[in-house]
């Protein structure tokens, strides 16, 4: 028998100042940038599964990818790590959100935060995919 996670939902992360508190409601899955592209082009070729916004840094070393808030409190990914961002200026328009980063998936085309038991699948599956082409090299 299949156990199926519940996930959380993938609302959009509304702006600070439609949040209760002034706070954002995203938080923030960061890996390894060969990890994260892989992902992504997992969750992009998935049946109905989108993936959300999407943040690289200026070297391309780590993507991070926005997920609900809470998500923090119960993320267990080995090689990743999810910020809470409790307000801290995350939001979703044009420009990123931390400085020397750019968005590979903007808020304009991708609106809904990652489902992050969709995300820690497609993690997963990437780890998995770059282990089995390490070691046929």
């Amino acid at each position: 028998m299949e156990t199926r996670e519940s996930s959380q939902s993938n609302e959009p992360c509304p702006s600070p100042s439609s949040a209760e508190g002034g706070a954002s409601a995203c938080d923030l899955v960061t890996v390894p940038a060969r990890q994260g592209f892989e992902a992504v082009d997992i969750l992009r070729r998935g049946a109905g599964e989108a993936v959300g916004p999407v943040l690289h840094d200026d070297g391309c070393a780590t993507l991070g990818f926005l997920v609900p808030a809470g998500t923090a409190a119960g993320w267990d990914v080995p090689g990743s790590t999810c910020t809470k961002t409790d307000g801290r200026g995350l939001r979703l328009n044009p420009e990123p959100p931390v400085e020397g980063s750019d968005w590979l998936l903007p808020p304009g085309e991708a609106d809904l935060a990652t489902d992050p038991v969709i995300l820690r699948r497609a993690l997963g599956e990437a780890a998995r995919m770059i282990k089995a082409v390490d070691g046929c090299q």
